[in-house]
């Protein structure tokens, strides 16, 4: 018996490449440069992290909290009410898990009310047994924090296996952290010799999960 537990931006939602370009046009009219050298450390991690980044490339006079609320609006208007892009492979993924009775969860960085809508809105909630944002432990990606909360949930039975579907290098070091079975599909970020060492695999998209897992006995 097994567990699946997803990351929600650049696994489930192509997100993180809307809230670059977010924050991109962000960069452009106030006029600062280099977005991506801060941009991928933030990936995985959430807000308070993303601050800390962010300051620290930019410099503590850095005004993170407007320019952040400022393109957390744009993206909202833009994506709210199930516009957000679903990544290939989702719902089929999700489909094959419920029919074969695994328990799911999501454990995103992103806040829980956010989290929680944009699943909402996508029709996917039913899907989910769990869903744990950022906002509900202490420490952000990579520590295991909120892959150990998100498991809280399982049966004692499907914790034998728990797979974690990551994006990101913060995830896959937090998943394997966890002592889970980190399943790294890439996004924004390319695999990295210590992504290969640490996921249990990677593997182009969540099509591809669906043949890994099918040999996994589920029930």
């Amino acid at each position: 018996m097994f567990a699946v537990i997803f990351d929600m931006d650049g696994v489930i939602f192509d997100s993180e490449r809307a809230t670059y370009e977010g924050w991109q046009e962000i960069a452009d009219k106030y006029g600062f440069t280099d977005l991506w050298t801060p941009y991928r450390q933030c990936i995985g991690v959430n807000y308070e992290r993303t601050k800390e980044i962010f300051l620290d490339f930019y410099g503590d006079d850095f005004p993170f909290v407007e320019y952040c609320r400022e393109q957390s609006e744009n993206y909202h208007r833009k994506y709210d009410g199930g516009n957000l892009p679903v990544k290939k492979g989702v719902r089929e993924l999700l489909s094959f898990l419920k029919e074969q009775g695994c328990y799911t969860a999501v454990a995103s960085s992103t806040r829980t009310q956010t989290v929680t809508a944009q699943i909402r809105d996508a029709g996917l909630l039913p899907y989910f047994q769990t869903i744990i944002g950022g906002d509900r432990i202490k420490c952000s990606k990579p520590a295991p924090d909120i892959f150990l909360k998100a498991a809280e949930g399982i049966k004692e039975a499907d914790k034998t296996a728990i797979y974690v579907i990551e994006d990101s290098y913060n995830g896959i070091r937090a998943a394997h952290a966890a002592k889970m079975h980190p399943i790294m599909v890439p996004d924004m970020l390319p695999a990295t010799d210590e992504m290969e060492e640490l996921a249990d695999v990677v593997l182009p998209d969540l099509t591809e999960v669906i043949g890994y897992l099918q040999n996994r006995e589920c029930k």
